[in-house]
């Protein structure tokens, strides 16, 4: 098991929870997750031990967001793409994938990682153009991971019924 399918595995994903996933709505409110936890651990220096219940909402939001928005009508588009794409890494030991796909994928992975130590100095420092920065070296990898995801779908589309099964 590697720390992609431990995410999907913590988050509870199920068939049902991807395709509604696959809404445009939920992938782009997704990404207000991380901005959302970062001002509730920084509300810490207005509310004290109580930022921790901003914390729970944002963590709650994070799991909530896949969930929260019907299953699109129409998943012929950059973002559903991006969710069908993840779902095919995810599934690449029983259909493997092109190992160019695979490479990108760990490396964008990698990429965001870097981000964490400036971004976790920076909400601890509580320094802004730190945490900003450290925020952006998150995100963009993550962008692009998911640009390479729609690539990655578009690539994989016909190697099962399933696959093909979910666009629309």
């Amino acid at each position: 098991m590697d720390l992609f399918n431990l995410a999907e595995r913590g988050m509870g994903m199920t068939e049902d929870t991807w395709m509604r996933h696959a809404n445009p709505l939920s992938v782009w409110t997704r990404f207000t997750c991380l901005p959302l936890l970062i001002l509730a651990i920084w509300s810490r220096i207005w509310l004290g031990w109580w930022a921790l219940g901003l914390v729970a909402l944002a963590m709650l939001w994070t799991w909530v967001n896949p969930r929260a928005f019907p299953v699109p009508e129409n998943t012929d588009n950059w973002a559903s793409k991006g969710t069908f794409g993840e779902r095919v890494f995810l599934n690449r030991r029983n259909i493997p994938i092109p190992a160019h796909h695979r490479r990108w994928a760990f490396a964008l992975g990698a990429l965001s990682a870097i981000g964490l130590p400036p971004l976790v100095w920076g909400v601890w420092q509580l320094d802004v153009a730190i945490t900003v920065l450290g925020t952006v070296l998150v995100v963009l990898p993550k962008v692009w991971f998911v640009d390479r995801m729609v690539w990655l779908y578009e690539d994989m589309k016909d190697a099962s019924p399933d696959y093909a099964a979910w666009l629309r």
